[in-house]
């Protein structure tokens, strides 16, 4: 089992998609697989039921023609990005509206796609895209941040609970891949029984060899916890289930989810 195509939004922008191309390209490297650089422009279909009747007055058509030349210049920037970056197995790909339907559809075919931090944290062109991928497409994606290695050290959040266990599993080829792997729970601060060892017999039958960490504490800290443990051991990926509770709880009380890609931990894989 491993990767095959890893897939990186791209908003046009220089700066911003060069580190997280420069993130996606490490990730591919170590599996050997497709890098597929996804350039998603702002969708001028997303503007039209705001501009009501009589769009097509001087001021829409200049703000639709701006939104043209943005995105042939972002498709520009995505091409030039790709071609500096070396990779035999690189290449980019240009939306065209409806945006969001090619991206949906490129994220389908991808075994797992590559935000930074500011998408994550709801800042940006692809923040929304971030919630969308994880949320509603369901597909595994990776936060990039600094340190971010293939080969390294991994901590799995483990509380016995649906999306912990996809994560775990959607995350296989990268913790066949890793130098160690540590299975952490806090049983007091959860809700559910658990037992960390048999998520450790389970990885050791798919070649995975794991060792535990059990977490101390109570309460409502499991994110402060965990980043805590992947700290200790130093970790450089935290694999975790991404909302467990409803969305709108999520996002009116916060959660572990929002807790963890608010921090400046390592880099996260996460699966809902």
């Amino acid at each position: 089992m491993s990767w095959a195509r890893i897939m990186a939004p791209l908003a046009g922008g220089a700066a911003a998609d060069k580190a997280l191309l420069d993130s996606a390209k490490i990730l591919a490297e170590g599996f050997d697989a497709e890098l597929a650089c996804v350039h998603a422009p702002a969708d001028m279909a997303d503007l039209m039921p705001w501009m009501g009747e009589g769009f097509m007055g001087g001021v829409q058509v200049t703000a639709l023609e701006s939104l043209k030349e943005a995105a042939v210049e972002g498709r520009h920037v995505v091409e030039k990005l790709v071609q500096e970056a070396g990779y035999p197995r690189c290449a980019a790909i240009s939306l065209e509206s409806p945006v969001w339907a090619g991206l949906a559809m490129e994220g389908r075919l991808s075994d797992v796609i590559v935000f930074d931090s500011a998408a994550a944290r709801g800042r940006g062109p692809l923040a929304e895209a971030f919630q969308q991928m994880v949320a509603d497409e369901q597909r595994p994606v990776l936060v990039a941040r600094p340190g971010l290695k293939v080969g390294g050290t991994v901590l799995v959040a483990w509380d016995g609970g649906k999306e912990a266990s996809r994560a775990m599993r959607t995350s296989l080829p990268l913790l066949q891949k890793a130098s160690s792997v540590v299975v952490a729970g806090a049983p007091g601060a959860s809700s559910r029984s658990f037992d960390l060892s048999r998520l450790v017999e389970f990885l050791a039958a798919r070649g995975v060899k794991a060792t535990t960490r059990e977490l101390e504490g109570s309460g409502n800290d499991a994110a402060g916890l965990l980043l805590k443990g992947a700290a200790d051991v130093g970790a450089e990926i935290l694999v975790a289930g991404a909302f467990g509770h409803p969305r709108l709880q999520e996002f009116i009380f916060g959660g572990t989810t929002r807790s963890l890609l608010n921090s400046d931990g390592p880099s996260l894989f996460l699966s809902h």
